[in-house]
């Protein structure tokens, strides 16, 4: 869907290093010192789901497709961002283009590594952040607003509405709140393109002995973001498993240090849900697929992600729920059972469907 996460933070934070290891490429240079990350390094990473490997043994499938999320490593953002310190306006231009931010924090302590501000305290940095996204929605308001003043008194269609919302966010933000702060819908927000509106979730960077507890900077960072998903990783530990060749020897690697799944994984699933995805499939002999859609979107709009004419030529969904396929065994039992379902034009795709599309063009 062309959906993408923006990973941000202050210099020398491990957002390079993350990129990399979700990537499992060197792509993107991981130096000591700032701004070694001077354009935006993109990567696709497999959003990793069990019921899609069980549903092609299932089904025999020549192969097996898993959706993707888009990560953007952002170089650093130092403050004064907002007004152009550092490569300051480069990278908020570039967060603009993302639809979701992961702020990767600094939470472990290491002399041989510099912190652009000389000490270890991740709640600072999350404010020094959060205030140029801030800082920079302030200055481009201000530039809009008379623009769409004068839109509005010549009546121009929509001006007044966004004019308004502004006038409302940019209260918000005069508070020292970010824009997500404001009682606006998301849809209304997302409109108005606007850096702090973004949804945030927060990466804490830890050392290798406290990646299944934490420590206390974790839990500032816990206590200053409200509701905000917070994921614990150490970049250090993730690089090595990236380097592992074989699933076997990652899960054995994982195993060795008492976790169940890697730091990764977390962050990529906790992305997916951030952008508001849920996954539908197709089950067949050529392949096992899984498909990401928007929550609420309804089965031809679903069927236009895999091809415009599914949708134009929309008939009737075949449906059943992922459960189901797999523990009857497949289509046949599924049918022979009546747990398959025709679902028409308004149905409401969940996630976890088992989809085939009849359309007709």
């Amino acid at each position: 869907m062309g959906l993408n996460c923006g990973i941000v933070g202050l210099p020398n934070v491990g957002k390079s290093t993350l990129f990399n290891a979700l990537t499992a490429t060197a792509s993107a240079e991981a130096a000591n010192y700032p701004f070694c990350t001077i354009e935006p390094n993109v990567g696709c990473v497999c959003v990793a789901d069990d019921r899609l490997k069980k549903l092609g043994q299932i089904s025999n499938s020549e192969k097996i497709v898993h959706t993707q999320l888009e990560f953007v490593d952002i170089a650093g953002i130092v403050q004064g961002a907002s007004d152009g310190a550092g490569l300051g306006n480069k990278f908020l231009a570039n967060i603009r283009d993302t639809d979701a931010i992961v702020h990767v924090v600094r939470c472990f302590e290491n002399d041989d590594i510099t912190h652009v501000n000389g000490k270890i305290d991740p709640v600072s940095d999350i404010r020094t952040v959060e205030a140029e996204l801030i800082l920079a929605d302030m200055e481009s308001i201000e530039k809009r607003i008379p623009t769409l003043e004068k839109k509005a008194k010549a009546k121009e269609e929509g001006a007044k509405e966004v004019l308004e919302m502004l006038r409302d966010v940019d209260a918000v933000l005069q508070s020292g709140k970010p824009a997500s702060a404001s009682s606006i819908d998301y849809d209304n927000l997302k409109r108005l393109q606007l850096l702090s509106s973004k949804p945030v979730m927060y990466v804490c960077n830890v050392g290798e002995d406290e990646i299944l507890d934490g420590n206390d900077y974790t839990e500032a960072v816990k206590a200053s973001v409200c509701d905000s998903p917070v994921v614990l990783i150490s970049a250090r530990i993730e690089a090595e498993i990236a380097a592992l060749e074989s699933e076997e020897e990652k899960v054995m690697f994982l195993n060795s240090i008492g976790c169940d799944k890697s730091g990764l994984d977390k962050v990529v699933t906790c992305g997916y849900k951030l952008l508001g995805l849920i996954t539908f499939f197709t089950s067949g002999a050529k392949e096992s697929r899984a498909w990401s859609i928007k929550k609420g979107i309804k089965a031809p709009q679903a069927a236009g992600v895999i091809h415009t004419d599914f949708e134009r030529g929309f008939i009737c969904a075949e449906t059943v729920s992922c459960d189901d396929f797999i523990s009857m065994g497949g289509e046949s039992a599924v049918k022979a059972a009546g747990k398959m379902r025709l679902e028409g034009k308004d149905y409401v795709v969940q996630d976890g469907d088992v989809m085939h599309f009849r359309f007709n063009v």
